[in-house]
C-alpha cells in the first residue's frame, strides 16, 4: 500500500457538488462556452422542431404570468371602490375572476407542455448520443483507445452525457423563462408605477448582488469537497481490492488513518460548502419579505395620498415574488449551462476522433480458409513511431499446422498475435491468408477466422448459454455441451441452479480457472479455422491444465493454431517454435531440435525445469 498516495493536485475534479436542495454545483469551465453549445444545436438539428416548442411555450408562459396582476389590480380597485360606495359591481368581479382562472390555467397547460416537450428533446437527445458514442467508439482505431483510460471514455458515456441531459432538460427553457420574467415584471412594475418599480428593482438587485457573493464563496468548497469524494472513493476501492494484501501485511492502521484524514478534510468542506450555499434561499426570502413590506409600506403611504390605487399594492406584491425567484433560477442556471458545456465539448471531441478507413470495397469472406497457409512478410510494426516493437519479421504457418510463440517478457508475442488479428495496421511488411493481405480483407472478415482464448478471461452478465455461443449463430445444444465436456466444465455447469440458464454476474462464484475453462469452450463452440490460444491455460492448476491441455489437442487438431506460452511444458508437441526476443525471431524449430541448440530456447527451458524433469 503506498502512503499518502493520494494528494489534491493528483485528482480529476469531478463537478458534481449538491447545493440547496441539491442543485448547487461547481461549475467546471469549457474551453468554448459559445462553440460548445453551437455545436449542441447543430447536433439537434433534427430535434429543432422540439426546442423552438418548448422555448416557445416558455415564452407564452411568461407573458400569461405577467398578465395576471394587472387583472389582480383590477379586481382588487373594483372590490375596494365597491366596499366604499356600497355598489359591488360581481358582474365584473366574476368576468375578471374567469378571465384570470382561465391565466392561469392556460399557462398551467403551457407549462406542462414546455416541460414534456424539453424532457422528451433531452432524452431524445441523449439517447442519440449514446448510441453515437457506441457506434464511434466500435469504428475508432485499437490504438485510440489504448491512449485513453477506460475510465474516461465511460465517463463520456455517463457522467457527462448525464451532465447534458439535465441541463437540457429544466435548465435551458427555466434560463430563457427566467430572463423574461425579470425583464417583464421590472418593465411591468415601471409602467404601473415609477416610483415603487425602482424601489422594488433596487431591493432586489441588492439580494442577487449578495447571492453571487455567496456562490461564490461557496464554489470553492463545493470543488475541494468533489475532489475529496474522488479520493476517498478511489482509496476505499483500493483497500477493498488489496484486501488481501492489507491484511497479510497489517496495513489496517495505516489504511485508516489514510481514511480518517480524508474524511475530516471531506467533512470540513462538505459542512462549509452546503452552510454558504444553505444561505442562499434564506437570504433570498429575507430580500424578498423586505421587499413586500417596503412595497405594503411605501404603497399604503401612496395609497392614502390618493397617488395610487390599493389594486396596484396587490399587483406589485405578486410582481415582487416574480420578480426574486428569476435571479435565483439566473445564478444556478449560467452555473449549470457552464457545467453542461464542457460535458458538451468532451462528448464532440470524442466524435471528431479520426475513424478507421472505410472497408466497403474489401474482401468479406474467403474461400476455404482451413486450407490456407499464414504468411509473415517482413513485418515491422510500433505502437509508436519512436519505438518499434517488431523489426523484421518473416514466417510461414502451413496448414494445420501447430505454432508456438515464446520469449521473455516484451518480446513482441501478443503484439504479433494482435498484428495477425488486424486489431492494429502494420508499419511495414505484409500479413496474408491464402494469398489475400488481411489488409485487403474486411475486419470483420479476419475476426471471422480465428478463435481466441486469452489469458484474460472475459464473460458479462448474462446467462452461461449465451457466453458460451457469445457471437456464434444457430447453435444447438448438443454441440455446446459436447464442447463443455471436452474441456471439462460440464459438471461444474450442470451444479449451478439453473445449468446452463444461470446467469452469471461478478457474484457469481467461479474460479478464475473455471472462467478460463468456460472461455475455452467458447473457442471451441466457434469453430474457426484458425485459433490464437495466449497463455490458455496459464490460470488452471497443474491436474485441470492436463484435462485443458488433452481438449486443446482436439480443438486444434487440422486447425492452424498459434499458441503463446510462458509455460513451456504446454508447447513440447507444436509443430514449431519460435524463440522471440526484442521483436525478432532468435530461433525456430521442435522443441527437440531447439533443445540441442542449447540457445535461448533451452534456457527458458532449464530456468523453468531441472534435468530430472525437463522430459
Amino acid at each position: 500500500m503506498a502512503k499518502n498516495s493520494y494528494s489534491l493536485g493528483q485528482v480529476e475534479m469531478k463537478t458534481t457538488g449538491g447545493g440547496p436542495r441539491g442543485r448547487m454545483r461547481a461549475a467546471e469551465k469549457p474551453k468554448d462556452f459559445r462553440n460548445a453549445w453551437i455545436m449542441v444545436l447543430k447536433y439537434s438539428r433534427k430535434l429543432m422542431p422540439m426546442i423552438i416548442l418548448g422555448i416557445s411555450c416558455a415564452v407564452i408562459s411568461v407573458v400569461l404570468t405577467l398578465f395576471g396582476p394587472p387583472v389582480l389590480k383590477t379586481i382588487t380597485n373594483l372590490i375596494t371602490d365597491g366596499m366604499r360606495s356600497g355598489a359591488m359591481d360581481t358582474v365584473k368581479i366574476v368576468q375578471l375572476t374567469k378571465r384570470i382562472m382561465l391565466i392561469y390555467l392556460a399557462g398551467a397547460v403551457i407549462t406542462y407542455i414546455e416541460a414534456y416537450t424539453m424532457t422528451t428533446y433531452s432524452a431524445r437527445l441523449t439517447q442519440m448520443m449514446r448510441r453515437d458514442i457506441s457506434d464511434k467508439l466500435n469504428s475508432i482505431p485499437l490504438s485510440r483507445s489504448d491512449s485513453s483510460s477506460f475510465g474516461d471514455l465511460l465517463s463520456r458515456v455517463t457522467n457527462d452525457v448525464d451532465t447534458l441531459n439535465m441541463a437540457l432538460d429544466r435548465t435551458v427553457a427555466e434560463l430563457v423563462a427566467a430572463i423574461l420574467t425579470f425583464a417583464g415584471c421590472a418593465v411591468m412594475m415601471v409602467l404601473t408605477d415609477v416610483r415603487m418599480g425602482l424601489m422594488a428593482i433596487v431591493f432586489s438587485l441588492l439580494g442577487f448582488i449578495a447571492m453571487r457573493r455567496l456562490i461564490k464563496l461557496s464554489q470553492p468548497y463545493f470543488t475541494k469537497r468533489s475532489v475529496l469524494l474522488g479520493t476517498l472513493n478511489g482509496h476505499i476501492e483500493e483497500m477493498y481490492a488489496g484486501h488481501l494484501i492489507v491484511k497479510g501485511y497489517n496495513g489496517e492502521d495505516e489504511s485508516e488513518q489514510v481514511f480518517q484524514a480524508i474524511n475530516e478534510k471531506l467533512y470540513d468542506a462538505n459542512w462549509k460548502s452546503q452552510f454558504l450555499s444553505g444561505l442562499m434561499m434564506p437570504f433570498m426570502e429575507f430580500v424578498s419579505n423586505i421587499g413586500y413590506v417596503a412595497v405594503c409600506v411605501y404603497g399604503a403611504y401612496l395609497v392614502s395620498t390618493g397617488a395610487i390605487d390599493f389594486g396596484v399594492i396587490v399587483a406589485f406584491i405578486v410582481y415582487v415574488k416574480l420578480f426574486t425567484q428569476p435571479l435565483t433560477q439566473v445564478a444556478e442556471g449560467t452555473t449549470s449551462l457552464q457545467t453542461a458545456a464542457a460535458a458538451a465539448e468532451r462528448i464532440f471531441q470524442l466524435f471528431q476522433e479520426e475513424e478507421m478507413e472505410d472497408e466497403s470495397g474489401k474482401i468479406t469472406q474467403l474461400e476455404h480458409p482451413e486450407q490456407a497457409e499464414i504468411v509473415f512478410d517482413h513485418v515491422r510494426f510500433g505502437y509508436t513511431p519512436e519505438r518499434t516493437i517488431i523489426h523484421d519479421f518473416s514466417f510461414t504457418a502451413r496448414p494445420g499446422s501447430h505454432v508456438a510463440i515464446v520469449g521473455p517478457t516484451g518480446a513482441g508475442k501478443t503484439t504479433l498475435v494482435n498484428l495477425l488479428m488486424r486489431f492494429y495496421e502494420l508499419n511495414g511488411g505484409s500479413i496474408s491468408i491464402g494469398g489475400t493481405r488481411t489488409s485487403d480483407m474486411t475486419r470483420e472478415c479476419v475476426h471471422s477466422l480465428f478463435g481466441m482464448v486469452l489469458q484474460d478471461t472475459w464473460l458479462f452478465n448474462g446467462t452461461v448459454r449465451d457466453n458460451l455461443i457469445f457471437g456464434k449463430k444457430d447453435v444447438t445444444d448438443a454441440e455446446m455441451v459436447a464442447a463443455c465436456r471436452a474441456v471439462g466444465i460440464d459438471h461444474y455447469i450442470s451444479s449451478l441452479p439453473d445449468g446452463y440458464d444461470t446467469r452469471l454476474n461478478d457474484d457469481s462464484n467461479m474460479s478464475v480457472g473455471q472462467r478460463q475453462l468456460m472461455t475455452i469452450a467458447r473457442a471451441m463452440i466457434h469453430n474457426a479455422p484458425f485459433l490464437i490460444l495466449d497463455e490458455a491455460t496459464s490460470s488452471v492448476d497443474t491436474r485441470t491444465e492436463q484435462i485443458v491441455q488433452d481438449a486443446m489437442n482436439k480443438l486444434t487438431a487440422g486447425r492452424t493454431s498459434f499458441t503463446i506460452a510462458h509455460r513451456l511444458s504446454t508447447i513440447r508437441s507444436a509443430d514449431t517454435i519460435l524463440v522471440m526476443k526484442d521483436g525478432d525471431i532468435v530461433e525456430t524449430g521442435t522443441h527437440a531440435e531447439l533443445l540441442a541448440k542449447n540457445g535461448v530456447y533451452a534456457d527458458l527451458w532449464n530456468s523453468q525445469f531441472t534435468e530430472g524433469s525437463a522430459i
